[in-house]
């Protein structure tokens, strides 16, 4: 196995909320947090690729998880540095092997991100070839517990709305880790980030997300590896067709005890509580 190699970070989070002046039907004033938005610049080996809008709460993590998303960078041992300069808004990534990216950049496609999130080249080309583990098994607890913790959970939308949350999560519904960002494609690319970083593997946990389950959301969590992707909202038509194709667990409307199962119901284990079959 390779040795894991972490590059030189900057640690340049900016605070998630800022406080304004609100005035409520009564003519009060009454100070309201807001979420932050910035403009973040991404420049691979000195080449400019695309401006992220984020809260700026994990910049190095986002420009990492983008690169890995994109397949525009092979690992995280290829990275040498992630420099995030706040003045000029720009995130500079230097690599150890200049990275051939003009081809993979030649084609770039606006998704239905909030935001507009950017896919460069033909990912859908390569997704047949990712395998996604088929030994691994849900249980309805697992899955509600998550549900129970990311509701309770303290997140910046509770402060200031605005904004999306993706968590990483373990079979038994433990958060690992939680991030929030304008639009639910950053959110992602941060995780993935942080797990490129930290070398974890997705093959066993969790993905959740405040928005809606489309392509490009189905796409990112099988990169990762993830077999199981979880929202409270709907799904589109492409997010289903690309989850049955790579074999993807793809769980929508999950509320409090309830869900539904779209795809890859052969993941879930039925509760102990409720004697009747999966429907």
């Amino acid at each position: 196995m390779p040795e894991h190699r972490r590059p030189l970070l900057t640690n340049a989070a900016r605070p998630a909320t800022f406080q304004v002046e609100a005035y409520n039907e009564r003519g009060e004033m009454v100070p309201t947090a807001i979420a932050g938005e910035h403009p973040l610049t991404l420049y691979l080996d000195k080449r400019e690729l695309v401006t992220l809008m984020t809260l700026g709460h994990a910049p190095e993590a986002l420009a990492l998880g983008f690169l890995r998303n994109q397949r525009l960078v092979a690992g995280i041992t290829d990275v040498e540095a992630v420099q995030v300069d706040w003045e000029t808004d720009s995130v500079a990534v230097t690599t150890r092997k200049k990275a051939a990216i003009k081809k993979k950049t030649r084609k770039k496609t606006v998704t239905t991100g909030c935001g507009q999130g950017t896919v460069f080249g033909d990912l859908m080309e390569e997704i047949d070839g990712i395998r996604l583990r088929e030994d691994v098994v849900l249980a309805e607890e697992g899955l509600f517990t998550l549900v129970e913790k990311v509701r309770r959970h303290e997140t910046i939308y509770k402060q200031s709305g605005a904004v999306h949350g993706c968590a990483l999560a373990t079979l038994a519904g433990e958060i690992l880790m939680f991030v929030e960002d304008v639009g639910r494609h950053n959110a992602v690319d941060a995780i993935a980030g942080f797990m490129w970083l930290d070398a974890i593997d997705g093959a066993d946990k969790l993905f959740y997300t405040t928005g809606r389950l489309t392509s490009e959301m189905v796409i990112k969590c099988a990169q990762m590896r993830i077999p199981f992707l979880v929202s409270r909202s709907g799904l589109t038509k492409m997010g289903h067709e690309i989850a049955r194709r790579v074999g993807l667990t793809m769980i929508g409307r999950a509320s409090g005890r309830h869900y539904l199962a779209f795809t890859g119901r052969q993941r879930l284990r039925a509760s102990a509580q409720r004697p009747t079959a999966l429907a």
